[in-house]
């Protein structure tokens, strides 16, 4: 109930209507590139090369840009990202053709869609926390990442489905669609808070925000800074799910496709659940609730190498989906009550960091899955609850003084 009363505010439906179509268009995109340059080429090294292409801008922005992301901290700004993605979403199909040239320009553009991806995502996860009063970032935010979890699985869902009626070119022209869509919705949202500020405070949300450095907001909330690294780690020891389960059931269980696809049901499943109960957690102790449910999803992981029956696994799999969100919407909604600035290049941060962990992940678990499935489950597993019960018992030991302090009105509250 407490997502449909945010829902019937305007700015706020407006926003999540962008926002599904943001993610979306980004999963569409990024599954109709993959099946154009493998159906065209056959190589799975190519395609793996367009997967780290694609998050090479959000680590170089993130560690080198942060200049550059503030300047685009508008709906405003948004909007037109949002459009040029749209624009460079449909011309790809274009350009492409099974041959070095045409790969070369796949790639350029696949790397300018990051970069244009690497000013979005940050930004507007810095926005969001202005369109509600501090006491119900916490929803929003759950609000946003139920949004995000249910696209993602519409997202390979409909791409099958799509292509048995529609050419990859028009695949892609409809991927633009969404991030034009998206452009409009943004930029009602820039409209309505110019008209609505008349030049007080409440133009923050359409002004650019300053650019701070990350270390000194860092260094006096240190717990941030472990949480962020607690994120890095898991998201690298996730490729141990992402690329050894079809092993893990193949080797373990002789089970093909059909089951894969149940287990990642379950894990979505678990998601949908376990989003309520993170959205409306009461605030207060985040870093123990957001370090305990990755032990919970470390332990969970590791005993997936260990388990000698399905019905096991797909128990274990629920089990990592439930507690998910309590590891996203918490940390995403504690980053939410800082002031605008400090916001947005510690969310910033937190994405160069999980993506820069992903990335080596993807590129360095494969070969730790190909020598033993079941030990990288267990060695990833052990990884990440042991890190997230590491970063624990270092926080008991810092001061109790690290608080976030915002001292700004949101628009909300104008």
């Amino acid at each position: 109930m407490s997502y449909l009363r945010l829902l019937l505010r305007r700015s706020v439906l407006v926003l999540w209507l962008a926002q599904s179509l943001s993610v979306l268009g980004d999963r569409l995109y990024a599954l109709a590139v993959m099946w154009v340059v493998y159906a065209s080429t056959g190589s799975a090294s190519l395609m793996g090369l367009v997967a780290v292409a694609e998050s090479v801008p959000y680590i170089v922005l993130g560690s080198a840009g942060r200049r550059l992301v503030a300047r685009f901290s508008s709906f405003a700004s948004l909007a037109w990202v949002d459009g040029a993605r749209a624009v460079v979403a449909v011309a790809l199909p274009f350009v492409w053709s099974p041959d070095v040239h045409g790969f070369a320009l796949l790639l350029g553009g696949v790397l300018l869609l990051g970069t244009l991806g690497a000013l979005f995502d940050p930004n507007l996860g810095a926005l969001v926390p202005d369109l509600v009063e501090p006491e119900k970032v916490q929803e929003i935010t759950g609000l946003l990442d139920l949004t995000g979890r249910i696209a993602r699985i519409a997202g390979p869902a409909s791409i099958g489905l799509l292509l048995l009626v529609v050419s990859e070119v028009q695949l892609f022209a409809l991927d633009g669609v969404t991030f034009a869509v998206s452009a409009v919705a943004l930029g009602w949202l820039a409209r309505r808070y110019a008209m609505a500020a008349g030049g007080g405070a409440g133009e923050r949300p359409r002004k650019a925000r300053a650019a701070v450095r990350a270390w000194p907001v860092l260094r006096a909330h240190p717990r941030v800074g472990l949480a962020v690294g607690l994120h890095g780690v898991a998201l690298f020891c996730s490729a141990v799910t992402a690329v050894g389960m079809p092993a893990l059931l193949a080797t373990r269980y002789g089970a093909g496709a059909a089951v894969y696809g149940l287990v990642t049901a379950a894990v979505g499943v678990g998601a949908l659940l376990g989003n309520p109960l993170a959205s409306n957690r009461r605030t207060g102790a985040w870093l123990a609730v957001y370090c305990g449910a990755w032990m919970v999803q470390g332990a969970a992981t590791a005993c997936m190498g260990l388990m000698l029956q399905l019905p096991a696994l797909m128990l274990l799999a629920l089990v990592t989906g439930l507690v998910t969100p309590a590891t996203s919407v918490t940390l995403r909604a504690h980053l939410g009550a800082f002031a605008p600035a400090e916001r947005l290049r510690l969310m910033s941060v937190d994405q160069t960091v999980i993506r820069t962990g992903g990335t080596a992940g993807m590129l360095l678990v494969p070969f730790l899955v190909g020598a033993s499935p079941r030990g990288a489950f267990v060695a990833g597993g052990i990884i990440v609850a042991g890190s997230a019960l590491a970063a624990l018992l270092v926080s008991s030991q810092l001061p109790r003084s690290d608080l976030p302090v915002t001292g700004v009105k949101t628009p909300a509250q104008i």
